[in-house]
């Protein structure tokens, strides 16, 4: 899974606009392989990321779950200690 983009059901507080946009940008980012379109490109790359975005936001809607929601700054805490761990296992392997 892309490191960019992050799981955005069930948080307290719930998801914005923009996290789902941005998501989907990531997304559209990923598959296109472009940082940015040229002008050619621009107008399908933007339609395709408000397209994920709106079917993302459907999706997002529409899930159910028993679990109560994650708190996201637990949640950024475990991702940044997951991250410190791959990098000092990734320095270790290379003799840094």
């Amino acid at each position: 899974m892309c490191r960019n983009i992050k799981t955005l059901f069930n948080f307290d507080p719930p998801v914005t606009p923009e996290e789902i946009k941005n998501a989907s940008l990531q997304f559209v980012r990923k598959i296109s392989g472009f940082n940015k379109p040229s002008r050619a490109n621009e107008a399908s790359f933007l339609a395709a990321v408000d397209e994920i975005a709106k079917i993302s936001t459907r999706l997002i809607h529409s899930l159910e779950t028993n679990a109560p929601p994650r708190n996201r700054e637990e949640q950024a805490a475990k991702a940044k200690a997951r991250t410190l761990e791959r990098v000092a296992l990734e320095s270790a392997k290379h003799g840094l």
